[in-house]
């Protein structure tokens, strides 16, 4: 297994343009960590200055506690996973996943071996004779991941190699890669911009954005607590509610004002630390699930929604409407299905809510977490 260590990496290309500034990132043996980000953020550039495919401008690579900064990428003993495939077509199944072994010398012997091991864990035994081009996506990308194998990497770096496949497969190649992690215990280091594979595969989410690695945490952690409105608003699907609204104290306690009609209510837990933000404007980040079409909690608020459109998926229904002419997009169960241009009552979740600064989006400092959802 590896130890991956980033130090203050940068990579600058032509006209002092960086692809990634400053990266200070510790990667355990045998963690799965994803780099989740759009197109652009730098997260390719940074696991290809892992694999050794780019150069380094300023940092240092540790792996395993060697800088491996101008070691060549035969010689960090990591395989790559690229999202083409990058099959040979003129080899079978067989040959494609001994080729490397066969490019370093081992014996036929050995290469037989391995080849035939790998592919009973990946399901491939039976198509060890066919090429490329009788398989479908999802046995192309297996026959990607035995080539890896079968060399015993210390590392595995994937760069987003379920982007080509469907809704269907990419599902059962989650779930594959998932496993297999499990059973090989080696590092990880995989590649996407698609939230539901970083949720559901990754020990650590790495969030960038131009560059930076601006958040890196467990996913329930970057979830609940996101640092800015771009890592609330990439995380969540349907997009989070990011409403400007000004922070009041009243009577009552601390309310976030939207316009002259509508009021919410801080959670209680929150009371004290927003107090301080009397009379600032702030942005509001609410997401689409803590809306309820039924009261379970005497202190979620109940608001009037006015529907004006209605997307129903069978498991779930996404339901676009106003509260107090300000534009909300919430999730309802399926059982709760609304007619467009309908008026209905909704019920906030205020504890987790979160308050964010209007200029810079950061999220604003509290001491106090959310309670534990019972």
């Amino acid at each position: 297994m590896a130890s991956i260590e980033l130090r203050q990496v940068s990579k600058i290309y032509q006209n002092n343009q960086y692809s990634v500034r400053d990266v200070d990132l510790k990667i355990r043996d045998g963690e799965f960590v994803i780099f989740l980000g759009p197109s652009g953020c730098g997260k390719s550039t940074t696991l290809r200055m892992i694999a050794g495919l780019e150069s380094i401008t300023s940092g240092e690579l540790r792996i395993n506690g060697q800088n491996v900064n101008h070691v060549a990428p035969r010689d960090r003993n990591i395989a790559v996973v690229f999202q083409s495939y990058a099959l040979y077509p003129h080899m079978t199944v067989a040959e494609n996943m001994g080729f490397g072994l066969k490019m370093r010398g081992t014996a036929t012997g050995v290469i037989r071996q391995k080849v035939a091991e790998t592919a009973a864990m990946l399901g491939l035994d039976q198509l060890l004779h066919r090429k490329p081009g009788a398989l479908s996506g999802g046995q192309r990308q297996r026959v990607a991941l035995g080539r890896a194998i079968v060399r015993e990497p210390q590392a595995f770096l994937l760069d987003e190699p379920l982007s080509n496949l469907d809704a269907q497969l990419r599902a059962e190649m989650r779930t594959e890669l998932i496993k297999l992690h499990r059973r090989l215990g080696k590092t990880m280091v995989y590649v996407t911009h698609d939230q539901i594979e970083a949720m559901t595969m990754g020990d650590r989410i790495c969030i960038m954005r131009d560059g930076y690695l601006v958040q890196s945490g467990t996913p329930l952690e970057v979830y609940a607590n996101p640092a800015n409105t771009f890592v609330a608003r990439f995380l969540s699907s349907p997009p989070i509610n990011l409403i400007p609204c000004v922070a009041r104290v009243w009577a009552n306690g601390v309310s976030l004002e939207l316009n002259d009609t509508c009021r919410l209510r801080v959670a209680d837990y929150a009371q004290v630390d927003y107090r301080r933000y009397d009379g600032q404007p702030v942005t509001l980040g609410i997401r689409p699930e803590d809306f309820h079409a039924r009261q379970l909690n005497a202190n979620w608020q109940p608001v009037m929604f006015k529907v004006t459109a209605v997307e129903a998926l069978g498991a779930e229904n996404i339901v676009i409407g106003t509260i107090a002419d300000i534009r909300f997009v919430v999730r309802l169960d399926r059982h709760t299905l609304p007619s467009t241009g309908s008026t209905i009552t909704l019920y906030m979740d205020p504890d987790p809510l979160h308050l964010f600064d209007s200029l810079t989006g950061d999220v604003l400092p509290r001491r106090a977490s959310p309670p534990l959802a019972s």
